[in-house]
């Protein structure tokens, strides 16, 4: 059973940046689409940014330019930048077997427990 775990999360300043991690105790993630989304108080969850098992990605227009989704030794980091107070969410990644080759999978398989980006001056 593939158990992701996020990390990274906090308090940041508009503006600024946080990198995000997603990982699973002993596996590898590399063969896996991952797609992070992140729900706000209030309001319904979104997927931000995906990343196929063929490393194509794909980027809600919310965060394009800002946010890039990277592999990195079995893991997948989500690095964010100009970070808004809008971007205040918990932020999860989800996992699933997808060899798409466009857009992101329609549903996950595997989801984590989440990590809070708070971004307040």
């Amino acid at each position: 059973q593939l158990q992701l775990v996020e990390s990274g999360g906090g308090l940041v300043e508009p503006g600024g940046s946080l990198r995000l991690s997603c990982a699973a105790s002993g596996f590898t993630l590399d063969v896996y689409a991952i797609g992070w989304f992140r729900q706000a108080p209030g309001k319904e969850r979104e997927e931000v940014l995906c990343i196929s098992s063929s490393d194509l990605t794909f980027y809600a227009e919310s965060v394009k330019g800002r946010f890039t989704i990277s592999r990195e030794k079995g893991t997948v980091n989500l690095q964010m930048n100009s970070l808004k107070p809008e971007d205040t969410a918990a932020y999860y990644c989800a996992a699933t077997d997808w060899l798409g080759l466009a857009g992101c999978p329609l549903s996950y398989d595997y989801w984590g427990q989440g990590t809070q980006v708070t971004v307040s001056s």
